[in-house]
């Protein structure tokens, strides 16, 4: 299954959200942190990552989604505990 990311518009919290969907691997990874650099510079506001749809990720986008949040401060919700937990010991 394919990477699909997808931009909305949440209303209810006047944000703007991505939503991944299908697999995440490195090259996907490094393909949404430029996507959301380029928005949040775009549209002059943070941007939600939204991984509650995603069926799989490799262990080289994890460092990824941590700099994004870490570095550049992007939210990164709907992850599953297990997701979470492979983020996190990539940090250590």
């Amino acid at each position: 299954m394919a990477t699909n990311i997808t931009q909305i518009e949440d209303k209810e919290r006047g944000k703007t959200v991505l939503r991944v969907e299908g697999e995440l691997f490195h090259a996907d990874a490094i393909l949404l942190e430029k996507i959301a650099l380029e928005m949040r510079e775009n549209l002059k506001q943070n941007i939600i990552i939204d991984l509650a749809d995603l069926d799989l990720m490799d262990s080289d986008s994890a460092p990824i989604l941590k700099r994004m949040e870490n570095e550049h401060g992007f939210k990164i919700e709907g992850i599953a505990y297990f997701l979470q937990k492979v983020i996190d010991e990539t940090e250590r």
